[in-house]
C-alpha cells in the first residue's frame, strides 16, 4: 500500500474490537459477531466486510511473499469474515489463493467470488476452468462477468454452470461510473444474484440510479475501490478522525469511509484490499457497532468535500 494506513489512523490495529454475538454458523471459528446483510436471490446471509484481491495479493506465488497474505486471509475468517473476491485478470491473485485456501480448511470457511472476462463462449468457458484449477476449488461461490466483457454469452454460460452446481450465485460488475448507463441496462433485463460497482464517500454516483435499482431488482451489492485506490487516505492524511464519529462507532478512518459505505442498505459487502492481518482487523471493525444515520452521512460527505 503506498501510503502506510499505521500512519494515517489514529488508534490503529485492534481499536475498537468490541466483542459481539457470533453468526451462527462460523460460531466455532468467529471471535466477533458482524453486521450481516442478506442475498436477496436466496436469503443467505454475509457477513458485510470482503477481502478484495485486486492489486494486494497479486506477488509472486512463494512462501515467503504469501505468508503475509496466509496470516491477513486466517485473521480475517477468525474475526468472522466469508467474501473474498477476485479474478483472473489479477494478476497472480488466483494462485495465491489456490496456495492459502486448501490450507487448515480456510475454503469451507469463505465465500470465493470471482469473474470471466473473455469474449466468445469457448474462451470464457477455458477461462473460468483455470480459475477452478488456479485456485484448487471444485465449487466457486460467485464468478460474475467483469467489467460487462461479452455479457450476454458469459452470462449464459454462467448460468449453465450454476444449473450444474459448479457455481452458486452470477452476476455482473464494474469500476467506473461512464460503465453506469450500461449495467443499468443489463440489470433491467437480466436476473443477476450480484452486482459489483464502484462507490466511496468520495465518489457517490452509485447512489443516483445503481443502488436503487439493485435494491428494486433484488440484486445483492459488492462495492469495490471503497477507499478510492488509497485516494481517500491521502486526503485525510495528518488529519484526526472527528470527535462526532465515534456516536457511530469510528475508531480509525478505515472504519470512517467503509462504515459511510455500509450505511447504505443496498450494499451487501465492500471489499477493500486487505494484505495484512492489521488492515483486516481495522477493515473488520466497521461492520461492527453502529453505522451512521442520514444526518451523519450529510456530515461526513460534507467534511470529506471539504478536505
Amino acid at each position: 500500500m503506498p501510503l502506510s494506513r499505521r500512519s494515517l489512523i489514529a488508534g490503529a490495529a485492534g481499536a475498537g474490537l468490541l466483542p459481539l454475538v457470533r453468526s451462527p454458523a462460523h460460531a466455532a471459528q468467529t471471535e466477533t459477531d458482524l453486521l450481516m446483510r442478506k442475498i436477496p436471490s436466496s436469503g443467505e446471509g454475509l457477513p458485510a466486510i470482503g477481502i478484495g484481491t485486486s492489486r494486494r495479493y497479486e506477488v509472486e506465488p512463494t512462501p515467503d511473499k504469501i505468508a503475509p497474505l496466509r496470516e491477513a486471509v486466517e485473521r480475517f475468517v477468525a474475526l468472522g469474515g466469508r467474501v473474498i473476491d477476485t479474478a483472473p485478470s489479477y494478476g497472480t491473485a488466483e494462485d495465491v489463493l489456490g496456495q492459502i485456501l486448501p490450507q487448515g480448511g480456510l475454503r469451507e470457511k469463505v465465500f470465493l467470488a470471482s469473474k470471466v472476462s473473455e469474449r466468445g463462449r469457448e474462451a470464457g468457458l477455458a477461462q473460468i476452468e483455470r480459475s477452478f484449477q488456479r485456485m484448487k476449488t471444485s465449487t466457486i461461490d460467485l464468478i460474475a462477468v467483469h467489467n460487462l466483457v461479452d455479457t450476454d454469452t458469459n452470462l449464459a454460460t454462467l448460468r449453465d454452470l450454476k444449473q450444474k452446481g459448479r457455481i452458486r450465485y452470477v452476476g455482473v460488475t464494474v469500476w467506473l461510473d461512464s460503465q453506469f448507463p450500461d449495467l443499468e441496462a443489463v440489470m433491467k433485463r437480466e436476473a443477476l444474484d450480484f452486482v459489483q460497482v464502484n462507490y466511496a464517500i468520495d465518489s457517490r454516483r452509485a447512489t443516483e440510479r445503481i443502488l436503487p435499482l439493485a435494491k428494486d431488482r433484488g440484486m445483492a451489492v459488492m462495492v469495490n475501490v471503497p477507499f478510492g485506490r488509497d485516494r481517500l487516505f491521502g486526503a485525510v492524511k495528518g488529519k484526526p478522525i472527528p470527535d462526532w464519529a465515534a456516536a457511530f462507532g469510528c475508531a480509525n478512518w478505515a472504519q470512517f469511509f467503509l462504515k459511510y459505505v455500509l450505511a447504505n442498505e443496498a450494499v451487501t459487502c465492500p471489499i477493500p484490499g486487505m494484505a495484512k492481518a492489521a488492515y483486516v482487523e481495522e477493515n473488520v471493525g466497521a461492520a461492527k457497532g453502529g453505522l451512521p444515520d442520514a444526518g451523519e452521512r450529510k456530515k461526513m460527505e460534507a467534511f470529506i468535500d471539504a478536505v
